[in-house]
């Protein structure tokens, strides 16, 4: 995982997320979960290429299910972004790289 990747908790998520001044981007995922291995290396170029634009965290469905019930996680991955502590888009199962940024795109 690249250094500019955060692994978030229920413990942490408010302040690292909900009261971040820069967009955030949260992927939910789980270890098992294939397509969320295949997106995680894209998501490390989204992170380093958006340095200062956009933060880009990981939640672990398994180790935060409580978290994951609250933001209404159905099926992994899924990436939401939150812009002024509130969500602005969802974006669902595996995507290329420009089709995330295509969608981010309007919120950076």
């Amino acid at each position: 995982m690249a250094s500019n990747v955060v692994t978030v908790t229920q413990a942490n998520f408010a302040a690292e997320v909900l009261q971040s001044t820069q967009p955030v981007l949260v992927d939910v995922w789980a270890a098992w979960c294939n397509p969320c291995r295949m997106l995680a290396p894209i998501l490390d170029q989204v992170a380093s290429e958006q340095l200062g634009k956009l933060k880009v965290v990981k939640v672990n469905s398994d180790e935060n299910m409580s978290l994951a019930m609250e933001l209404g996680i159905m099926s992994l991955p899924t990436l939401i972004l939150f812009k002024g502590g509130k969500e602005a888009t969802r974006l669902v199962g595996l995507m290329s790289k420009p089709m995330i940024m295509s969608r981010l795109a309007p919120y950076l």
